[in-house]
């Protein structure tokens, strides 16, 4: 089973969609989807004091402007193993940009964790939450335009877009990594 091609996205964007763990909270690892194998490959070691402020992974059956799927930053009170699957909702995203394009994460909550499940909104975090994410980008990479962030509207409408560029890139069966 390939994580990117094979796990159900979910129904209802607003409701909630299913999100593959790729780096839990707290990791200096930097691990990549191996496209072809749907497995986890191990690309660098993050220097300094760097580490991940949240479960980071990606949205299944979506695609971005990279080329990659949709990636995630996942709010929940424990770090999440690497290729757990968990059901999240949008509360935000960060827009970002780096060498390859617009690279935009969306904030979500895990929604089966009782901490986290009643926030709707990003503006609901607390203001420190959101500093430390931004800061991570802005330290994690070198070339990196760490922009505005957004509210959950436009999080839903960012998810809404790469599902929905994964569906004509699978009809259109194009690209090297395409939908099977």
């Amino acid at each position: 089973m390939r994580a990117w091609h094979d796990v159900p996205w979910g129904q209802d964007v607003r409701e909630y969609f299913r999100a593959v763990m790729k780096i839990r909270e707290g990791s200096k690892e930097k691990r990549e989807l191996h496209k072809a194998t749907g497995l986890l490959l191990a690309d660098r070691l993050l220097y300094s004091a760097v580490h991940y402020p949240a479960n980071y992974g990606v949205i299944p059956q979506s695609y971005c402007a990279d080329g990659d799927p949709l990636d995630v930053l996942v709010l929940s009170q424990v770090p999440l193993a690497p290729l757990s699957i968990a059901r999240c909702r949008a509360i935000g995203a960060i827009r970002m940009s780096d060498e390859d394009g617009e690279d935009d994460k969306i904030i979500a909550v895990h929604i089966d964790d009782p901490q986290y499940a009643h926030y709707r909104d990003v503006s609901e975090l607390p203001p420190h939450t959101m500093d430390e994410v931004k800061r991570f980008f802005v330290d994690h990479k070198e070339e990196v335009n760490v922009g505005r962030i957004v509210g959950h509207a436009e999080a839903e409408q960012l998810v809404e877009n790469a599902l929905g560029i994964y569906e004509e890139k699978k009809a259109e069966h194009t690209g090297p990594d395409r939908p099977t």
